[in-house]
């Protein structure tokens, strides 16, 4: 059942990139994040609002909100932090990369993930999953000489690295969400909540340093339907990827490269509604990192 949920994980994360691009494009950046993030939040503070006044309902259709001490806020105030850092740079280099080049780097996140989840959790993988994992990091090899293609040099591209950051940062987080969901016993609503919390006063923070008092780059922002869905669409896949993470079966390096199948419609959808360049060869890495993820669900 954890499988399943982790693809409609992915498919939430496919349909929010795209929205995300279309966020970002010719727009500030940072404002654009707080925005997602704030809409994700009120989206899930509704509910939070009908367990207070109506406890016993949200208590039988499963999203009840639990009380939790100050030291599990501390873990989740550290998750807030490695995301949003994952995010400043994500967002940055969204901007300034096409997004067929910047999901298929995304698409590297579940390598780190995969040893991360050998040397923490003891997850032991078999043949079919090292072909699987090793396959997607070549795919990723190969997205970086079409890139080239397009004015990108890697080597000297500050936005590549960018997004090499993130890329880590969030396979960190993929790791310490095992953590906060199995070892805490978080319910996927109450860490959402607080998340959401805590990233956005972290977020404020960095705005009131680098936006709120530039008039210019205030007047640069434009309000867009689409970063309202940015946050509601990443609530939804969080909840998701959360309750296949409660499954005391579900291995995180397996959960990882499966949520990375949401690059099918970033890559093929995006390609399309951006008119982004050398789309049919892309497609040829793009296949070796849909083969590296059916050989995991396979194995």
């Amino acid at each position: 059942m954890w499988m399943y949920l982790g693809l409609l994980a992915a498919l939430f994360l496919g349909l929010h990139n795209l929205c995300k691009k279309h966020a970002v494009q010719g727009n500030e950046v940072f404002p654009v994040l707080l925005g997602t993030v704030s809409s994700g939040f009120l989206f899930v503070a509704t509910f939070y609002l009908l367990s207070i006044f109506y406890p016993d309902y949200a208590l039988d259709n499963g999203y009840n909100f639990q009380d939790i001490s100050w030291k599990t806020h501390g873990f989740i105030f550290m998750k807030s932090a490695i995301m949003a850092s994952s995010w400043v740079l994500a967002y940055q280099a969204l901007k300034h990369l096409p997004i067929t080049i910047v999901t298929p780097i995304r698409s590297a996140g579940p390598f780190f993930t995969f040893i991360g989840a050998i040397i923490i959790y003891k997850e032991s993988p078999n043949l079919y999953q090292w072909i699987g994992f090793f396959l997607i990091i070549f795919s990723v090899i190969l997205y970086s000489r079409i890139g080239k293609k397009e004015g990108l040099n890697f080597k000297r591209n500050k936005w590549i690295f960018a997004i090499i950051g993130a890329t880590f940062l969030g396979a960190s987080s993929g790791l310490y969400d095992k953590f906060l969901i199995q070892n805490l016993s978080l319910n996927p609503q109450t860490l959402q909540f607080w998340f959401c919390v805590y990233t956005i006063l972290i977020l404020l923070v960095i705005l009131t340093i680098t936006w709120f008092p530039y008039a210019e780059k205030r007047k640069a922002f434009t309000w867009r339907w689409t970063i309202i869905a940015v946050g509601i669409l990443l609530q939804a896949a969080d909840y998701f990827y959360f309750k296949a993470l409660q499954d005391p079966d579900a291995l995180i390096m397996l959960l990882s490269a499966i949520k990375r199948s949401q690059i099918l419609i970033a890559v093929v959808v995006g390609g399309l509604i951006f008119k982004e360049k050398n789309k049919r060869k892309k497609l040829v890495p793009l296949f070796g990192i849909m083969m590296g993820v059916f050989l995991i669900l396979y194995s």
